[in-house]
């Protein structure tokens, strides 16, 4: 048995309970393993990180990719937004895409003279996550006091779009140019559904909570992907907008860096990748018969990640997130508002969470995003007393554990999770750079139908859900 990958580590932060109290990780337990995504799909493309030569070469990659960006617009004594999203802070750790920030503000002064670089850093419902990241990779000291978070109930600005006013965060747009720096992860792929990727921040991490609230309730899934493009084609926006900046991910790890001053050029190529690589792995997380989800990563309960798959997707896998014509995904904030009392949909076209998922062991993970709705339609154990208290404490979660029972220990939550339900094929959702943390009975599993899964995505998936999206590529013309 190859011995399991070390997940990514606790991390102190108010959403989160004291790293101290995370005694053991569910790869620890016994006849835990890990399966590396090379041996599922061995087509898959060499990473830059994790790697040998560590973040340097995310900066080297990036200092190459921003040599065919043309900087000459920005002057000596312009302001500069360096503009993130809290996303990228937890992929593999944090550290790649703090490191791909770092060298875009120092390309920039280099190049133009302008020193006057500011770091606005957008988050969601979790107003302070991004202050955290700034002080744990010490962004406020690389961009001399001038790294910021901002949260969607700070102060507006209208933006006039074709659709009409809408309405971005002030301190976003408050300098004279705008970099978009972002990546590839696909994400929240039961919201967006692969379309507009890329613009998508512009909608989200950059807009007002009134107009987050368009995307997320007024029409959800997948009607609301114009509102980011809207305000991204605002005259507004594009007067100030310089160029964008990409890391470029697969469930793997970083395969590069891609910088354009066409973000629909880029969004093309973002949309290729995800397809390619996330559909092979959300595919193959499709076929699971059942299993054990456990939880055990530093983000909210939707965004704990396995292979680059966050929960939420997962908990969705009974449908293709990937193609157009599939019904709604089992869960959106859309959808979830169609549930009815019994606990099932009011529409027939809503699929149910993906059966597959017998139970969750809840190890460690955040507060700071609605959660109740799974574990009130998953049977959920939650490990420590603590953990429970801080999900009771949290405005978001009242409901978390009234749905839940508390364990005292992780070993005892999965002994208990699998006397429950008679099922021994967990999946382990740590952030497991690389590969996948697991039991042996879903190791072998998945081994045996990754094969037919990689010919299935690359001969018949890919070309229908790059056509969908009308992205033009050999595989998608075949």
């Amino acid at each position: 048995m190859r011995p399991p990958i070390a997940p990514i580590s606790p991390r102190p932060s108010m959403y989160g309970i004291d790293p101290s109290l995370v005694k053991t990780r569910v790869s620890e337990l016994p006849e835990m393993t890990s399966v590396t995504l090379a041996e599922l799909f061995p087509d898959l493309p060499p990473v830059i990180y994790p790697g040998d030569e560590g973040l340097a070469a995310v900066g080297e990659r990036t200092r190459e990719a921003l040599k065919n960006v043309d900087m000459s617009r920005i002057k000596s004594d312009h302001s500069v937004n360096i503009c993130a999203s809290h996303h990228g802070f937890t992929l593999l750790g944090g550290e790649p895409y703090a490191e791909m920030l770092k060298t875009i503000r120092d390309v920039i002064e280099e190049r133009t003279g302008c020193s006057n670089i500011r770091l606005r850093a957008g988050v969601g419902l979790r107003f302070r996550e991004t202050d955290e990241y700034i002080r744990r990779y010490k962004l406020d000291e690389y961009f001399h006091g001038k790294a910021r978070g901002v949260a969607p109930v700070d102060e507006g600005v209208e933006i006039e779009t074709e659709i009409g006013a809408l309405y971005g965060i002030k301190k976003i747009y408050d300098a004279d140019w705008i970099v978009h720096a972002h990546n590839s992860d696909v994400r929240e792929v039961h919201f967006h559904r692969m379309v507009d990727r890329a613009v998508k921040p512009f909608g989200m991490s950059y807009a007002r909570i009134e107009t987050r609230s368009t995307y997320h309730q007024n029409l959800g899934p997948r009607a609301a992907n114009f509102i980011a493009r809207a305000i991204f084609d605002s005259p507004f926006v594009q007067e100030k907008f310089a160029f964008a900046c990409f890391l470029t991910v697969a469930p793997h790890g970083i395969l590069g860096v891609d910088a354009d001053e066409d973000l629909y050029s880029l969004n093309e190529r973002v949309t290729e990748i995800g397809c390619r690589y996330y559909g092979k792995m959300m595919t193959l997380f499709g076929e699971i018969d059942e299993c054990i989800v456990a939880l055990d990563f530093p983000c909210p309960v939707v965004y704990v990640f396995s292979a680059g798959v966050i929960y939420a997707n997962f908990a969705g896998a009974n449908t293709d997130l990937f193609d157009l014509e599939s019904p709604l995904p089992a869960y959106t904030w859309y959808t979830e508002a169609f549930y009815g009392k019994k606990g099932l949909p009011l529409l027939p076209e809503i699929p149910r969470l993906n059966p597959a998922v017998k139970m969750c062991v809840h190890s460690y993970a955040w507060t700071g995003y609605p959660s109740a709705f799974f574990s009130e339609h998953i049977p959920t154990v939650v490990v420590g007393r603590e953990q429970a208290e801080l999900f009771n404490r949290d405005p978001q979660n009242l409901d978390y554990m009234k749905h839940a029972v508390l364990s005292e220990s992780t070993g005892s939550a999965m002994d208990f999770a699998k006397k429950i339900t008679g099922v021994e094929k967990v999946l382990i959702f740590d952030g497991a750079p690389g590969g996948i943390n697991l039991s042996l009975p879903l190791r072998d599993f998945l081994l045996a139908k990754a094969p037919e899964v990689n010919r299935r995505v690359e001969e018949e998936l890919i070309p229908k859900w790059l056509r969908q999206r009308g992205v033009l590529t050999k595989s998608a013309a075949a």
